[in-house]
Parts: C-alpha cells; sequence; structure tokens
C-alpha cells in the first residue's frame, strides 16, 4: 500500500472520525488511489489502532461516496467517472444558481466585506502548494455566498453535496493553469453581488461551474 500519512490525535474527536478524516483526506490528496483495496488489517497496522474504528469510517467513506464495496472483494476507493461529475455538478450548479441569486437580494455590508476577505484569502493561498488549504479557501468563498442567503434549507443542501463536490474541486484546483480564470470569476461574481445584478450573477455561476466540469471531464478522458 503505497500511501505515506499518519494520525494526527486529537482530544476532541473519537478515535472513529480521527481516522475518517485521516483516510477521506488521504483519498482526496491521490495517496489512496482510485480502485485501490482497502485493506482493514493493513490500515490498522499502518494507523496504529484496532480493526473497529477502520471499519467504521470505511462505512461512512462509503455514504460520501468515496468508497465502494464490491461483493467478494471489500472495500476500495472509488473511481472518479464522467457520470458521477456531471451528476454531483449539475445538482451543484442548481443550487449555486440559487444561491447567487438570494445573495444579490439579500447580502449585508456586513457579509460583502467577508466576501472580499474570502476572496482575497484565496489569492493569497494560490501561491502555495497545499492543495488542501487551497481547497478549502475555495470552500470558504462559496461558503460566504450561502451564507448571505439567509436560507438555512438551502445551505443545509448545499452542506449535504460538500464532500461530493469537494473531490472534483481538488482535481480541478491541482490544474495551476486555471487559477487566473478562477480568480477573474470569483472578482466578477463579486462584482455582480455588490450591483444586485442576478442575471449577471447567475451566467457567471453557470460558467464558473461549467469551466470545472470541462476541465475535470477532460482529465478523467484522458487518463
Amino acid at each position: 500500500m503505497s500511501i505515506d500519512f499518519e494520525v494526527t490525535m486529537n482530544e476532541y474527536l473519537p478515535l472513529r472520525d480521527v481516522v475518517f478524516n485521516t483516510l477521506r483526506r488521504a483519498i482526496l490528496r491521490g495517496e489512496l488511489k482510485p480502485g485501490e483495496r482497502l485493506m482493514e488489517i493493513q490500515l490498522a497496522n499502518k494507523l496504529g489502532v484496532s480493526r473497529t474504528p477502520i471499519r467504521e469510517a470505511i462505512r461512512k467513506l462509503e455514504l460520501e461516496g468515496l468508497v465502494l464495496m464490491i461483493p467478494r472483494k471489500g472495500a476500495e476507493v472509488a473511481e472518479i467517472t464522467e457520470k458521477n461529475l456531471r451528476d454531483v455538478l449539475e445538482v451543484r450548479c442548481a443550487l449555486e444558481e440559487l444561491a447567487v441569486q438570494l445573495a444579490c437580494e439579500r447580502i449585508d455590508k456586513a457579509k460583502l466585506q467577508d466576501l472580499h476577505a474570502a476572496a482575497e484569502h484565496f489569492r493569497e493561498i494560490l501561491d502555495s502548494d497545499d492543495i488542501t488549504a487551497i481547497g478549502e479557501a475555495d470552500e470558504a468563498f462559496h461558503d460566504v455566498i450561502f451564507a448571505a442567503t439567509d436560507n438555512e434549507r438551502l445551505i443545509q443542501l448545499l452542506n449535504n453535496l460538500r464532500e461530493q463536490m469537494y473531490r472534483y474541486r481538488i482535481e480541478y484546483l491541482k490544474k495551476k493553469e486555471c487559477h487566473p480564470q478562477l480568480l477573474e470569476e470569483h472578482a466578477a461574481i463579486i462584482e455582480a453581488i455588490e450591483a444586485h445584478d442576478k442575471e449577471k450573477a447567475t451566467q457567471i455561476t453557470t460558467q464558473h461551474i461549467a469551466n470545472q466540469a470541462n476541465t475535470v471531464g477532460d482529465t478523467l478522458r484522458h487518463r
């Protein structure tokens, strides 16, 4: 098993959650490859834990779509497929279009300041090689827009889709040549929200997600 990670204990989290976070991070970073089998005994030895939290973590990863249970073979890391990409991003597009429209109507000065700050943080962190931190900064930018909707049900739906979106977000952010375009799109979204221009904000958001779908889809086709 060609992975290089270790459990970082957190006194505030149960062991099963620490193991889950560790395995999830390894999958998203590519340390555990699509199609790779997850052997409970090997993982338990690697992480220095018993098989029980490994089994619980794998079950949770299966619910998130990051792991598949194969009859007579056991658990393996789920492949990233074009269909899964399309399914997730179609739903994301519909929800984020609604979110940006509501944000245009409801955003206040404090949230607008938060949005500018999140965009600047994303810009600054792009210079690092920490893909996880870059992904979290991109997520944080969109989270401010979601919060500005003041619609708890919409925020809940987006949060439920968060893990599925995150895997494709990371794949996209690995393409450094796309970073300048991302910065331009973030700036354009902010400008449209500031102007309360729902049509323009929706158009940019749609294109923002379409660019991700096209880039990641092209990567999958050429693997």
